[in-house]
């Protein structure tokens, strides 16, 4: 049965939107993609997404989801290779301080601020960041570990763990000592100190 002339011509509102939204979004990734610190090859984001462009660096492979929030001002954002988020994942470099008295936390310069208030976050390689996950200042999040949705990450992630949780902790390795072992050496790699095998 062929589509009467109102079915076409609706069909054809409902589509021409969504050409034009493809459109201005592969424009302002175009546009965008440049104010990045750095990035590597095969590199995917969100044109529609919140950065803070200068201070990230991110390696080859990556994608950084559907709506991510990474925002680092006075300290950076690296993320590694292979690297891959879920939807609206939040990356949070620095911090705002709140223990001065008689200061409105809002009235709070980047002159109040210390070190301890500014650090940044490290994405090491082969990691897989969930939905909604948020990880905050001062965090490393180790290679090859995986963050569950939802999750709150406040301290370093050791390599090769799943963590999940508010805060964050360790569910468990992800793979055995004899997986890890041959995961390694199938990419034809040693493996960093601290993995999770080492960990126990």
């Amino acid at each position: 049965m062929r589509p009467t002339t109102g079915e076409r011509c609706a069909r054809l509102l409902y589509v021409a939107p969504q050409h034009a939204t493809r459109a201005r979004r592969a424009v302002k990734r175009a546009a965008l993609v440049g104010r990045f610190a750095s990035h590597g090859r095969d590199f995917v984001f969100d044109p529609d997404g919140v950065y803070s462009f200068e201070s990230i660096s991110v390696g080859d492979r990556v994608n950084l989801g559907y709506r991510p929030i990474l925002v680092a001002t006075r300290s950076t954002i690296r993320i590694g290779n292979d690297v891959m988020f879920g939807p609206e994942v939040t990356v949070r470099g620095g911090n705002h301080r709140f223990d001065l008295p008689g200061v409105a936390m809002i009235a709070v310069t980047d002159e109040m601020k210390s070190p301890q208030h500014d650090r940044g976050v490290v994405i090491e390689d082969d990691v897989w960041i969930g939905t909604r996950a948020i990880v905050l200042q001062g965090v490393t999040v180790g290679r090859g570990a995986v963050v569950g949705a939802g999750s709150v990450v406040t301290r370093p992630v050791p390599a090769f763990t799943i963590v999940a949780g508010s805060p964050a902790r360790i569910v468990r390795d992800r793979f055995t000592p004899a997986q890890l072992k041959q995961h390694l050496e199938l990419l034809g790699s040693a493996g960093p100190a601290g993995t999770g095998a080492e960990r126990r």
